[in-house]
């Protein structure tokens, strides 16, 4: 709609887009149009830490209220413009003391007194001012869609950050019952040594295993500082200020069951970049027709009302008034292709901001295709994952207790060992890619910011 009605204003003959009738690799989902509104996506992880943070985020995020200023210039601008509509009327009063020296009288003093009225009004004749208005307008709506944005996109970011702490704190929980088993099998290898059941080369091992597994945990430490830090930086709070919230948690965050995606239409209705690029276009548009109007002549309407007296008690004396009024048409005949210049350049304004419109259309149906497809196949991966952590537990176990009863080598328990670590991480990894592939289809469908900003 937008395209369309820019290529009437504008002349533009934009390529035709085609949006999709349904998502292409919605598998499971249904299609029917979002039950619920999108703008709490969050609270269907069901995680009230989750909640709280991100409603601390958007109630005190510098971002926030960066946008939010954004939406006060843009009005005030717009504003400005319309009072361009009215005339202008200015008032002066002024009070002058004057002397002269004379032969016959010498020195003559005296006072007057005068006060004025100006007014002008320039006419919109061809529209000009109007297209202004209509520009400021236009940016007014791309601001609070930039305000919107701003609240899907900084909602998206902290529920991945967050996601990301949570994993690296079961990773720790998961590396630490790794570090506790292998010591214990670090300590029955030095046993089976001083028993003379096995030679230092085993020994030294599990030493091996248990040191490696022991310093992968400054790392994990680390990242989960970073996270809790981003999460602080992210909410407009310094570093610390959010670590009593966090210490509380239920783990990586669950997805919800279900979830009705509805189709690509109502995304697009939906995603504030989709609306603000849309705003962009009609303020190009209108920016154009005021260039345009330039080419024709415009109509300046003014007059005066003075009062000029040496008594002030003589101001509202109507003899001491007098009035003027002018009309002035002026058109532009020569000036070197100035104006052209500025069609032209407003033209090509506007036709950056139209394939920037579409650029933001294909990007925002890429982006939900991408999510959808996230979704289905880290669920699939999961669900084998599991599978084979669990049995890889129990390979573990059974290693350890036919290690002690001295059937196998330490390298088969090693081996198990690093199997089952290796598989714990991944397992993990799965679980927060899939809990950040939903948080990006919940944003890929216009969801995370107020529909009453």
């Amino acid at each position: 709609m937008i395209l369309a009605s820019c290529a009437l204003d504008s002349g533009f003959h934009s390529k035709p887009m085609t949006v999709p009738a349904a998502w292409k690799n919605a598998g499971a989902f249904p299609q029917a149009s979002p039950a619920k509104d999108l703008s709490r996506w969050w609270g269907r992880f069901g995680d009230s830490t989750l909640n709280r943070l991100i409603s601390t985020a958007l109630k005190d995020s510098p971002d926030i209220s960066a946008a939010t200023a954004r939406i006060r210039e843009s009005r005030a601008r717009r504003d400005s413009e319309v009072a361009g509509l009215f005339p202008a009327v200015d008032g002066g009063v002024s009070r002058n003391s004057r002397s002269t020296d004379t032969e016959q009288a010498g020195r003559i003093s005296g006072t007057s007194y005068s006060a004025g009225l100006d007014a002008s009004w320039e006419v919109d004749l061809f529209g000009r001012r109007r297209s202004t208005i209509q520009a400021a307008a236009a940016n007014l709506g791309a601001a609070e869609e930039n305000l919107n944005s701003v609240h899907a996109s900084l909602a998206a970011e902290i529920a991945t950050t967050y996601t990301s702490l949570r994993a690296n704190e079961a990773r720790l929980v998961v590396l630490h019952q790794n570090v506790t088993t292998r010591e214990q099998t670090a300590q029955l290898a030095s046993w089976r040594q001083q028993a003379g059941e096995a030679d230092t080369l085993e020994s030294n091992q599990a030493q091996s295993s248990l040191e490696s597994a022991r310093a992968a945990i400054p790392s994990l430490e680390q990242a989960i500082s970073q996270d809790r830090n981003q999460l602080a930086l992210l909410s407009g709070r310094e570093p610390g200020a959010l670590d009593t919230m966090l210490a509380s948690g239920k783990g990586i965050p669950n997805p919800p069951d279900s979830l009705a995606i509805g189709i690509p239409a109502d995304a697009l209705r939906q995603r504030p970049d989709v609306r603000l690029a849309g705003y962009q276009v009609l303020a190009a548009a209108a920016n154009t027709r005021a260039a345009d109007a330039a080419r024709y002549p415009s109509l300046n309407l003014s007059g005066s009302l003075g009062l000029d007296t040496i008594h002030a008690r003589d101001f509202l004396d109507p003899e001491t008034a007098a009035a003027n009024f002018a009309t002035n048409l002026t058109s532009p005949i020569f000036d070197a292709g100035r104006i052209r210049a500025n069609i032209e350049a407003a033209s090509a304004v506007e036709q950056q901001a139209i394939d920037q419109y579409r650029v933001t259309v294909l990007t925002a149906l890429s982006e939900a295709e991408n999510a959808l497809i996230a979704c289905r196949r880290t669920a699939e991966r999961l669900a084998t994952l599991e599978k084979a952590t669990r049995l890889a537990r129990e390979a573990d176990q059974l290693a350890r207790q036919r290690y002690e009863a001295g059937e196998i080598d330490f390298l088969d328990v090693l081996d198990s060992q690093r199997t089952l670590l290796s598989l714990e991480d991944n397992l993990l990894s799965t679980r927060t890619d899939r809990t950040t592939a939903y948080i990006r289809l919940y944003q890929a469908l216009g969801g995370g910011w107020p529909t009453s900003p």
